[in-house]
């Protein structure tokens, strides 16, 4: 028996050894460009109510989801969250936070890259990595409200949403601090074709697209706005040619090291208390589509 027992305790102790070399990010995700990242499976929060992303709902219009998402990535930079996640270049510089006043940050991102529904009920991490299954990062683009309009009417040039319109409709912006109206009954002014895809072209003019307000407050054409956004949009991603001209003439804009899933999930958590109430049950007025 005294035999056994000092075989077994070696055995024990490797047993243990290989409970305690578990992670704590238990799930893998392969996202959309064949990353195997790992989830923490121990979040979870909860909402009340169906977010709508899948079925290209944020292409098509303004949803409650849209809103969710672009208002945590404007919290995150007028909290000073965003403040640590500068890079080491950036802070060198003395770059370390977003230099506008709170009236003047906005949040823009574009629907296409919202894919799935976030159902009544737990969400998990894995769930938020399905609605972005993308490793896009935060980013600060400083734009003068023209050329914050014409992002937008470029955005937007695939309104009104059809069959054949859905790719050039993934661009299409949803927002947090602004206020815009669609105009699809004019044309979309196609100037030069904008990438490789054909799905998208220059504004040759402005007329479809109108600011409404920011954060409350006339919109000023001749301001600077701190736009945040994803790193795939400040590289001039799909119509966003004026989100790349704009950081290439500012040199303060830049690109984060926060991870967008992870900021979204902190918004959650540490403003909303880690559920998502009845302010989200439907889409908030931000978006006029006519």
């Amino acid at each position: 028996m005294k035999n056994l027992n000092r075989m077994m305790i070696p055995v024990l102790a490797l047993c243990l050894c290989c409970i305690l070399a578990v992670p704590a990010f238990a799930v893998t995700f392969t996202d959309a460009h064949g990353n195997v990242i790992e989830l923490d499976d121990t979040l979870e929060a909860y909402t009340e109510v169906l977010l709508s992303g899948a079925d290209n709902a944020a292409r098509m219009g303004e949803t409650n989801l849209g809103d969710l998402w672009a208002d945590a990535l404007r919290w995150f930079a007028v909290s000073g969250a965003i403040n640590e996640f500068f890079e080491e270049d950036d802070v060198t510089a003395g770059n370390t936070y977003v230099d506008v006043d709170p009236d003047h940050i906005v949040a823009l991102w574009n629907g296409g890259n919202l894919r799935a529904d976030l159902a009544e009920g737990k969400i998990s991490a894995e769930q938020l990595a399905e609605v972005l299954p993308y490793p896009n990062k935060v980013a600060v683009v400083y734009m003068s409200g023209t050329q914050l309009l014409e992002a937008l009417e470029a955005a937007s040039q695939g309104l009104p949403y059809t069959e054949e319109t859905a790719d050039s409709c993934a661009s299409f912006m949803q927002v947090s601090g602004l206020k815009y109206t669609v105009d699809t009954s004019r044309a979309y002014d196609r100037g030069e074709a904008y990438g490789d895809s054909g799905n998208w072209f220059r504004a040759a003019s402005l007329g479809r697209v109108e600011i409404m307000e920011v954060n409350g407050q006339a919109f000023d054409p001749d301001a600077v706005y701190a736009v945040i956004t994803s790193n795939a949009n400040f590289n001039g991603m799909d119509s966003s040619y004026m989100f790349k001209t704009a950081a290439e003439e500012n040199e303060k804009s830049t690109i984060t090291t926060a991870v967008v899933r992870d900021v979204i999930w902190r918004y959650i958590v540490e403003e909303l208390d880690s559920r998502i109430g009845e302010v989200y049950a439907e889409p908030q007025g931000r978006i006029a589509v006519r």
